[in-house]
């Protein structure tokens, strides 16, 4: 089966289309390269043994994306991860976001109507923004979204729901990240942002490795353990595997419409833990310091996965030292190999 992943060059649609091609469906990679490098594609060709197929193109364009469904009509699924991700960057740009995410989204779903198609949908645990009771089912309420970026996955959500409610081919799962993080056991592929990292691990093996000089932990006085904010951050590999499970779950002729999951491990670490399990498994000390609370972060959050253990037959099997040593080996790797 032929599976079409788009923003399949950035950090989880790169793992996801391993795992694709692990699971025996052959992926097809749409990038517009914004937030990836394209030397990814040969990194997972060297893990793969091949090159798939590849796609320069902004899913923004709907001329393009129509030209795309012309040149691969024999799709029989999407992995829609293609979207901008910076928190900080939506508030300041928000009219970037909103035309991003959703033309992207809406030029994919219109250029492919009309025929069979399973959808997995890259959403986000940022719709439960602060749960009143933790941990978090599907069933919580979704809150008022606090940043552009987190209205995008809410809307897209509801765009879906609502596409699927008019009665189109279309079977849809969303399924709603927490923290990834970690790479690849090969060390070929990991999370490479560009700039400045907005998220902690990154941040934490640039430091390591001195591209950057100290980590700032951002509040200890929040009502937590060690006083850090508490998240609940899962492999990147066992996140790339429960996009296979969901796939798996749309082809059963026994699934129908539309349906949602929480993605992570059902547990939460705080930052302080995180960077304390980064020195047990590395052997390297941190330089961090505590500095004021950061507007906009929610104090606390992890997700219920019973939904799906029991439906989706997926369980993240990695902790949190396999997830440090692996991006430690990833960010020696591009130090040593730059991309």
């Amino acid at each position: 089966m032929k599976i079409l992943v788009t923003g399949g060059l950035g950090f989880i649609g790169s793992h996801t289309v391993v795992e694709l091609v692990n699971a025996g469906y052959e992926p097809v990679i749409v990038d517009d390269l914004s937030n990836s490098d394209p030397k990814i594609l040969d990194q997972i060709a060297r893990i793969i043994g091949y090159k798939p197929v590849f796609h320069k193109l902004d899913l923004s364009n709907e001329h393009s994306v129509k030209e795309l469904a012309v040149n691969e009509p024999d799709i029989d699924g999407i992995i829609h991860f293609a979207a901008f991700k910076a928190v900080g960057e939506s508030v300041q740009k928000p009219l970037k976001y909103y035309r991003n995410n959703f033309y992207s989204l809406i030029n994919l779903l219109e250029s492919y109507y009309g025929k069979p198609l399973n959808f997995v949908f890259s959403s986000s645990c940022t719709v439960y923004g602060q749960p009143e009771h933790l941990p978090v089912t599907e069933a919580a309420p979704v809150q008022p979204a606090q940043s552009p970026y987190g209205n995008t996955k809410q809307i897209a959500e509801e765009i879906l729901q609502d596409m699927v409610a008019s009665g189109s081919n279309y079977k849809v799962i969303s399924l709603r990240y927490f923290n990834p993080v970690g790479a690849h056991e090969t060390a070929l592929i990991g999370e490479l942002p560009i700039g400045v990292p907005q998220n902690l691990v990154p941040f934490i093996t640039q430091t390591a490795i001195g591209k950057r000089q100290k980590i700032t932990v951002f509040g200890n006085d929040y009502n937590t353990p060690d006083g850090s904010c508490v998240r609940d951050y899962i492999h990147v590999v066992d996140l790339a595997k429960a996009h296979v499970a969901a796939l798996k779950l749309a082809e059963k002729d026994s699934f129908k419409g539309y349906d949602v999951f929480n993605i992570g491990t059902g547990k939460g670490n705080t930052v302080l833990d995180v960077i304390h399990a980064f020195e047990r498994t590395t052997g390297v000390k941190l330089n961090y310091e505590i500095g004021p609370r950061r507007a906009g972060d929610v104090e606390k959050v992890w997700g219920d996965v019973t939904k799906s253990t029991n439906k989706l037959g997926w369980k993240a099997e990695l902790g949190i030292d396999a997830m440090m040593a692996s991006a430690w080996e990833w960010e020696k790797y591009i130090a040593q190999n730059p991309l």
